[in-house]
């Protein structure tokens, strides 16, 4: 395992370290927004429950989504046809990863989501990198989900839902209104929720290489 500074540091390239595929990359560092930008621009995630040292993950395989793979069951497809749920993006942001961070997951203790991480995508957001998904129903937040954009990649953080289906809608809303402009969404680890929405495992080489096409920099 890589071991970085905590004021000055640079990730390893995850291609060049021969990790355990079910391993961190690295441990230290700090959680500051532009190195947190800098592990995602490098297809490196932060990872670890609070108050545990920061962990940083590239995992191999990568969990991700092709939009034109996205399967949608036929009582969501009804479900959708119904005005049940409404959605926007970027109008509550600070309430949705505050959701994400809060609600109890199932056969989760704890939360990976620090005050430091938070933080840091709230002020990502404020740049305009960090962007969230509202899930509305009856005028109420009934769901979310909340990452970032690099290029034409969403890198998809985290999700909550106070009702039924609501962060499913919310993806399946999310991935069809931007279809024309997403080349992948990027799921880092396998969960059955997205598995039944289609995601797949893919490879870390041909995740990056997807990744590096974006050409953005740090």
């Amino acid at each position: 395992m890589f071991f970085l500074e905590k004021d000055s540091f640079e990730f390893p390239d995850p291609l060049s370290l021969h990790t355990h595929k079910d391993g961190p990359l690295a441990t230290g560092g700090n959680l500051q927004k532009d190195n947190l930008w800098k592990a995602y621009l490098l297809g490196i995630f932060p990872w670890s429950k609070t108050g545990e040292n920061i962990l940083w993950w590239s995992p191999d395989p990568r969990f991700a989504l092709l939009p034109d793979q996205l399967k949608v069951s036929k009582s969501m497809r009804n479900l959708l046809k119904k005005p049940v749920f409404s959605f926007t993006e970027n109008s509550r942001f600070e309430e949705v990863i505050s959701f994400c961070q809060s609600i109890p997951r199932k056969n989760q203790s704890g939360t990976w989501l620090c005050k430091d991480l938070l933080n840091s995508f709230v002020e990502l957001h404020k740049e305009g990198k960090a962007h969230s998904i509202e899930v509305w129903h009856d005028k109420k937040l009934a769901g979310g989900f909340y990452g970032l954009w690099i290029g034409k990649i969403f890198s998809g953080e985290s999700m909550f839902s106070k009702m039924s289906n609501a962060s499913k809608a919310g993806f399946i809303h999310f991935v069809q209104e931007h279809k024309n402009y997403l080349d992948l969404v990027d799921c880092q680890v396998y969960s059955a929720h997205l598995e039944s929405l289609g995601a797949k495992n893919i490879s870390r080489k041909s995740f990056l290489e997807i990744l590096h096409k974006q050409k953005i920099r740090p």
